[in-house]
């Protein structure tokens, strides 16, 4: 039997208050709220969704998912 090796993909869930709707720079980085680590992206989703669905009524609120794992190994 063959064993597949499953490979570990980290994902930051992060958000705060950004300058413009349409961008993503945030007006003040020191106060960005992080919501975690996450070790595969359908977690991240989880909670990138609750956290966006908390502040859906605050257009200057947004919150991302950052996919880690392709700034930790980046292609040569």
């Amino acid at each position: 039997m063959e064993e597949t090796e499953v490979k570990q993909t980290l994902h930051l869930v992060m958000g705060g208050r950004v300058k413009d709707p349409r961008s993503m720079e945030f007006q003040d980085p020191e106060s960005i709220h992080v919501a975690g680590v996450f070790s595969d992206y359908d977690n991240a989703v989880e909670a990138w969704r609750g956290n966006a669905q908390r502040t859906v009524d605050d257009a200057e609120m947004k919150y991302v998912i950052v996919p880690l794992h392709k700034l930790l190994t980046p292609r040569v």
